[in-house]
């Protein structure tokens, strides 16, 4: 073999070596191959709804105004229990005073301790206003709050300060989510919450921490109908101003005692579009979608003013 063809067949072998050959450590960047992807902060959701859920919040055992049992009242809020003292008890009237012919010896222990049948009416008290407590059911979360009660046959609130109730389903990353509204004044505020982590409330005043799409009519002193992403108050969020003499639908204050269909859905993954009593009112477009685990809770919320909910149905598309 002369010179000239050795040279050749080296050229060859060297150029089918390139870069399979190089070094191991010794490697420039431009040989370590493609850049690796960037780690997704995705989590898939566990045990998510495969079927419609729905919910009227009709319960046999829920509050109903008042209790009544061996000689107490309970008013159907989270106050204690109020216990109804007899005119005449044990020889001394209701203001304390003796009876004239009765024994009017029994100190006020004595007089406690015959009220409550040796402590069984109030802890029937008790056992009561915990069983009001529970009516909500194992589908319901409240969030930090004991503000949210069933009240014939619905899911009412009062001055929860944006601590919600969660339903403890899964949902998808899509689907509709339907249900009734009512304001119970005139300040509207009817809002709900739409994928978000299933447990979070304000730590705030200002709702600006949420982990969801969020959903106001009539919000602010029902001014303004809102869809916003994680802040309520975001510049990012999309919004209808209220005008009471306007002959809109969607413009119009929210009205006291009336019933508001929401339907809320998510069908391509990023869209989250609201409507009200079949009429679109708002919808986001979002580039970072809500979604996956920490993003696949629905919820009620409200702030100060008295507001309730009703037939639930949720839907996965």
């Amino acid at each position: 073999m002369n010179r000239i063809s050795f040279s050749v067949m080296a050229l060859v072998a060297g150029a089918a070596c390139v870069p399979a050959c190089v070094p191991a450590g010794n490697a420039p960047p431009y040989d370590a191959g493609a850049a690796p992807a960037p780690t997704s902060t995705f989590r898939p959701s566990v045990n998510v709804l495969g079927s419609v859920f729905e919910d009227d919040f009709e319960r046999p055992d829920a509050a109903t105004g008042t209790w009544d049992f061996d000689g107490a009242v309970a008013d159907a809020d989270d106050k204690p229990p109020r216990v109804a003292v007899p005119t005449i008890l044990h020889g001394r009237d209701a203001g304390g005073r003796p009876e004239a012919g009765d024994d009017a010896s029994a100190d006020s222990a004595s007089l406690l301790a015959a009220l409550l049948d040796g402590g069984k009416a109030l802890d029937h008290a008790k056992a009561q206003h915990a069983r009001h407590n529970d009516t909500l059911g194992p589908n319901w979360r409240p969030a930090n709050t004991n503000a949210w009660r069933i009240e014939d046959g619905r899911l009412c609130a009062q001055s929860a300060r944006n601590h919600g109730v969660w339903l403890t389903r899964a949902l998808p990353i899509n689907a509709r989510i339907e249900f009734d509204a009512i304001a119970m004044t005139d300040d509207g505020d009817l809002k709900a919450e739409f994928w978000g982590d299933g447990q979070s409330s304000a730590k705030g005043v200002s709702y600006s921490d949420a982990t969801s799409y969020i959903t106001v009519l009539g919000g602010w002193k029902n001014t303004i109908h809102a869809l916003a992403r994680l802040d309520e108050h975001g510049k990012d969020r999309k919004e209808i101003k209220v005008d009471p003499t306007s002959d809109d639908e969607e413009r119009r204050p929210v009205a006291r005692g009336q019933t508001y269909r929401f339907r809320v859905e998510r069908t391509d993954g990023k869209t989250v579009r609201w409507s009200v009593n079949d009429k679109e009112y708002l919808s986001y477009i979002d580039a970072k979608p809500l979604v996956g685990f920490g993003h696949d809770h629905f919820g009620f919320n409200e702030w100060d003013s008295k507001t309730c909910f009703d037939n639930v149905k949720v839907t996965p598309l």
